[in-house]
This record gives structure tokens, sequence and C-alpha cells, in this order.
């Protein structure tokens, strides 16, 4: 059964043709991009000639929604750039395929600040990546975008490894982290939700407890401390972010 294999992209240069040459087994690439300034485009081009450019972003899960639009066979792979199809997840994709119409989820293994992190409730996290087109597909979500399942089409997991290459360093983490706050405080403030700064302490404490004892982060050694500091310091910021949009005042113009 073909695939399509679909990524959404932007400013993804330094990452492109690494996944894409784990992709060169899929029956079409195709690539939306969302307005590069880099040579995004250009390295697509090298693999693709289903390149497409839509700078009218409403959020990834509408350029999700977008780029699947695009694809032409009956069988959807969504990759992000910084991932890597193993040669294992590959042989399982391929398999999977020729069975009746399911969701198919692949375990991702991370690496981050310089190893792979096998614990923090990082490992395996399980994305669903893999559908028949027109049976499953993603909601309108401004970040955090879920593929939707209907009823009645079953979800199942694949093995191998989906290798993530998550932040090339603190600053791309904290840009990051950042831009997914502020996201998700419009999204949460557009639905009528508050916050406060002690609700954001709480939910920042307790994700450290979890990813660094609950999730066994101290045996990702001194990788698995800073993510679960940076964690909860991610989570306090989209608290923070939502109490400032619905519970302060703007500056009182003189």
């Amino acid at each position: 059964m073909p695939i399509s294999a679909v990524l959404i992209v932007k400013n993804e240069a330094h990452h492109l043709r690494e996944c894409l040459d784990t992709l060169t087994w899929a029956d079409e690439i195709v690539v939306l991009d969302a307005g590069s300034q880099d040579e995004t485009c250009a390295f697509a081009r090298e693999y693709t000639d289903n390149v497409s450019v839509n700078t009218d972003w409403q959020g990834f899960g509408v350029q999700r929604q977008r780029a699947e639009a695009l694809a032409s066979h009956e069988w959807i792979l969504m990759v992000d750039a910084d991932e890597r199809i193993t040669p294992a997840l590959q042989k399982s994709i391929q398999e999977a395929v020729q069975g009746g119409p399911a969701v198919f989820s692949l375990g991702r293994l991370s690496w981050c600040f310089g190893r792979f992190i096998r614990h923090s409730g990082w490992y395996p996290d399980w994305v669903a990546r893999l559908y028949p087109k027109g049976q499953a597909s993603y909601n309108a979500a401004l970040v955090h975008e879920k593929l939707v399942v209907p009823d009645g089409l079953a979800v199942k997991r694949l093995s191998g490894d989906l290798l993530h290459y998550t932040y090339r360093d603190l600053r791309h983490y904290l840009e990051k982290s950042a831009h997914y706050a502020q996201a998700w405080s419009e999204q949460r403030a557009a639905q009528g939700k508050t916050a406060t700064l002690a609700s954001g302490f709480t939910h920042g404490l307790a994700c450290f407890v979890k990813m660094y004892l609950l999730k066994a982060g101290f045996k990702d050694g001194k990788q698995g401390f800073l993510l679960a500091l940076l964690s909860a310091h991610s989570t306090f910021n989209k608290y923070a972010d939502l109490w400032i949009r619905t519970r302060t005042s703007p500056p009182h113009k003189r």
C-alpha cells in the first residue's frame, strides 16, 4: 500500500536533509513550508517536487490538516524535521500498512543535551503518526495538536524507534518553550480559562516531582535533572502567561 510521508516545516535547513534521508523509501514525500527564510525549501526540492508554501499560520493543527490534504496516497506518515525513521521502524511501517485500516503509534526516543533520554516520562513517547487518509485527521489546536481517531478505528503500536533530536542547545529549548507557553495560554484564554500564580507554582512543582522521581529522571543523569527543572519552569510559565492575559490590567494611558 503506497505511503505519503508528510512534513510541516519552517526554517529547518539544519535538520531536513538528515530527516528526508530516512524517508526515501516512501512512495511520496510532501513538504508544506510556513515561510522559511533559510534553505529549507531548496533542500526539500532535492527529495521531492511536492513542496508547497503557506504562510497563513493558524497553528500546528491547521497546518497539519493542510499538509495531509496535499498527500495523494492512501496512507499518511506524519513526520517532523527533527525526527528520523530507523530501519527497524521502517520495516514495521511497511508491514503495518499491508493490513486493514488502523492508526499506528510510533515510539519516540529523544536525544537531548548530549544523550538519549530513556526515562523522565519521555520514553517510549508514543505518538500517533501513521494513519489512513480520510479516516483520521488532526484537530485544529494551536499547539499540542492531536490526531483525532474515530470510533471503530483501532490504534496499534509499532516496533522500532522514531529518533527525535529535540533541542540544539539551551537557547533553543527556552525559545521553543516560550513559543508553546504563549500558544497554550492564548488557546486557554480564548476558551475562557484563567489561572493564578499559585496554580502555576503547584503545577510546576508537580511536574518536577513526576519527571525526576516518579518517572525515574534521575536515571538519565545530569540531563534528567536539568530536564526536570526546565520542564517545571516551562509549566510555571504557561500558567503565568495565562494569569497575565486574564487577571492583569493593561497600562493606563495618560
